[in-house]
This record gives structure tokens, C-alpha cells and sequence, in this order.
């Protein structure tokens, strides 16, 4: 055998004892799963590493055991209400069962996904459009526990199924939006109403507390001023009370000629003025025989008891301090004479004017007789 021949050879025998090594030594990754098949038969089930295989005769399947995420195509489905809609949705699975999804199945991706399109198409045709809306967790956990049973003999576990969208025709959003604006227009009217409700109310019963509280401040401005009307009059009362009691109890230390004296002084001091006139009543004897039998020209009069005095001039004063000077008989007299005269004048002046009153018309006064 010649050299180059010889070097052919053995650059083919290396090749070749690579290529045998390469295959009989297969690396499993961490996340993955590896299925033997020995001459067409399940062999056994490989570790993650490197696992060493009898080459030309052993096949390796390597299946990825971490979730993974599957589109559902879009798809037209008609509802219970007879409304077209787009629906599709989102798959997460996982192959739970290595040994099955290889063995039980040919493709399990695709079988997923024609799996969760029908059962899809079937869920939704049993619900009413607003359903969809209303009810997405419930599609998803009927659509998830579904597939799950389903896909449980490939060995393959279905966490969860989201619907990803549902999109209406065009005609069935347009009244969906029609409706919704109506509704919001509806509840704001109401929202509206119920606020002018509450406000007129709280208006009334503000207007309503001001009355009140109006008419309980005139009501109480009333009463006292009612108060102050009743305290005034009864101080007014009181007082005059007091002054009469004052009164009576000085006269009553005076005997019948004080009261005489007085009573002359007081006339005395209503004739005083010039332009004064006197119209003597048949009345003026009385307080003239009073005066006479002061003096001592009529038959005497026993003085009046005075009771107290001492008390009375303690709580007053002495009578001298109260009545000032008596007068005595002398100056009595002549005060009534005086008093005569001018009576005297008095009438025959009336009698030349012509000039009666209405004493005069009915009864002439009294002559004043000396006391006898």
C-alpha cells in the first residue's frame, strides 16, 4: 500500500471514530427532558449532564420542561345573542410528562392549539355579548380547566388561559356606544336631580332654622321687654307704695288742727297767683268750721290719739322737722279772715261780670259766719 493511500485511510478512520464519539456522548441541559429510543423502542429517560448512548442505534428527544406561552389564532365566534365577534386568547402550559408528549403525540403544540380554539368557539357561543365583558375570569377558568383535562393523557399541563381580546363588529360598537352614552347621560340627570334635591333641602331647612331662630330672638326680645315693663311698673308701684306709707305714717302722728293748718296753707298757696279766681263751693264750711272750732269759736274737738310717736319720730324725724312751725291761734284767725276777704272779693266780682259756675248755678255758696 502506497503512502497517500495509506494516509486517506487513516484521515477517514479518524473522522469517523469523531463522529461516533460526538454521538454516543449527549449533553441535557438543566430544563430539559431527554427520551431514549434504542432501535425504535423506548430505552429510557435521560439526566440532565452528559449521558453516554450506543450510537447509530439510539435516539435522543430533548423536551423542554419550562411553561411556555402559545398564541390562539384570532377567530370570528358567534354568541348566544347572535353577535359576531374576534375573540382569541393566550396559553401557558408546560410539559409535565416527557415520556408522553413524545410517545402519546406527534405534535402537541399544534394539538393545543386547535384544542383551546374549539373548546374556545364552544364556551362563547353559549354566553351573551355583555357576558364576555362581564365574565372574563370565569372564561378563563373554564377555558384552563378544560384543557387541562384534556391535554392530561400527552402529558402536558395547562396553567392558565387568558382571553386576550374581544372585539365586536362595528355595527354592534356603535350601539354599545349609543347605549353607554345614554346610560351616563341617564345617571348624570339623576346625579343632577338628586343634587338640586339635596340642595333645595338644605336651603328649606336653612330658611326654615333662620325663621326659628328669627321668631325665637323677637320672642325673647318680647319677653324682655315684657320683663322690663313688669319690673318698671312694679318699682313704680313699690315706690309710690312707699311713698304713701311714708305719708300715712306722718299723718298719723297729727292731730285734727294740724291737718287744719295744713289744709288752710294749701289754699293759701292756690290764691296766691294774681290772676287766680275762686268759686267757693258750699263744700268750703266744712273746712271752715274745721278752722273755727280750731281756733275756739265752735265746740271743741277732742284731739286724735297719736299712736307710735316715738317710733314715727324716730324712723321720720320730729314733727317740727316734717311740718315745720305751727301756728298759733291768733295767726290762725287772722289767716281766715284774710281768707274771707278774698272770698268775699272773689264773689262780688264773679256777680258783676255775670259770670256763674256750675256750683253757682245749682246752690249759691255759703255765707261764712264768725265762729261762735
Amino acid at each position: 500500500m502506497d503512502p497517500g493511500t495509506f494516509f486517506v485511510l487513516l484521515l477517514i478512520l479518524i473522522v469517523v471514530t469523531v463522529v461516533i464519539l460526538w454521538t454516543t456522548i449527549i449533553q441535557i441541559e438543566q430544563y430539559e427532558a431527554g427520551v431514549a429510543l434504542r432501535l425504535g423502542k423506548f430505552y429510557a429517560m435521560l439526566n440532565p449532564g452528559w449521558n453516554f448512548v450506543v450510537p447509530l442505534i439510539t435516539m435522543v428527544y430533548k423536551i423542554d420542561l419550562r411553561i411556555q406561552v402559545l398564541d390562539v389564532p384570532r377567530q370570528e365566534v358567534i354568541t348566544k345573542d347572535n353577535s359576531p365577534t374576534m375573540v382569541d386568547a393566550v396559553v401557558y402550559y408546560r410539559v409535565a410528562d416527557a415520556k408522553k408528549a413524545v410517545l402519546s403525540i406527534a405534535n402537541y403544540r399544534l394539538a393545543i392549539v386547535n384544542m383551546s380554539t374549539t373548546t374556545l368557539r364552544g364556551l362563547v357561543g353559549d354566553m351573551e355579548l355583555d357576558e364576555l365583558f362581564s365574565k372574563r375570569d370565569y372564561i378563563n377558568s373554564t377555558l384552563t380547566n378544560k384543557l387541562d383535562v384534556e391535554t392530561d393523557p400527552w402529558g402536558i399541563k395547562v396553567d392558565n388561559v387568558e382571553i386576550r381580546e374581544v372585539d365586536p363588529s362595528p355595527n354592534v360598537k356603535a350601539a354599545m356606544e349609543e347605549q353607554t352614552s345614554a346610560e351616563r347621560e341617564r345617571r348624570a340627570a339623576i346625579l343632577k336631580a338628586d343634587g338640586q334635591k339635596r340642595s333645595a333641602i338644605l336651603e328649606a331647612e336653612g330658611e326654615k332654622q333662620s325663621r326659628i331662630l328669627e321668631a325665637e330672638g323677637v320672642r325673647q326680645a318680647k319677653v324682655l321687654e315684657a320683663q322690663g315693663e313688669r319690673t318698671k311698673t312694679i318699682l313704680e308701684k313699690q315706690g309710690e307704695a312707699q311713698g304713701l306709707r311714708i305719708t300715712a305714717m306722718g299723718a298719723s302722728a297729727l292731730d285734727a288742727k294740724a291737718l287744719t293748718v295744713l289744709s288752710l296753707d294749701s289754699l293759701k298757696a292756690l290764691g296766691a297767683g294774681p290772676a287766680t279766681k275762686f268759686v267757693i263751693p258750699f263744700e268750703i264750711s266744712k273746712l271752715l268750721e274745721g278752722a273755727s272750732e280750731y281756733v275756739g269759736y265752735s265746740k271743741k274737738v277732742g284731739d286724735r290719739e297719736l299712736s307710735g310717736i316715738k317710733e314715727l319720730e324716730s324712723a321720720l324725724g320730729k314733727t317740727e322737722d316734717i311740718l315745720g312751725p305751727i301756728p298759733t291761734a291768733k295767726e290762725m284767725a287772722d289767716e281766715i279772715e284774710a281768707i274771707k276777704e278774698e272770698v268775699q272779693e272773689a264773689t262780688e266780682a264773679v256777680s258783676r261780670e255775670g259770670i256763674k259756675d256750675d256750683y253757682a248755678a245749682t246752690e249759691p255758696p255759703r255765707e261764712l259766719k264768725e265762729p261762735e
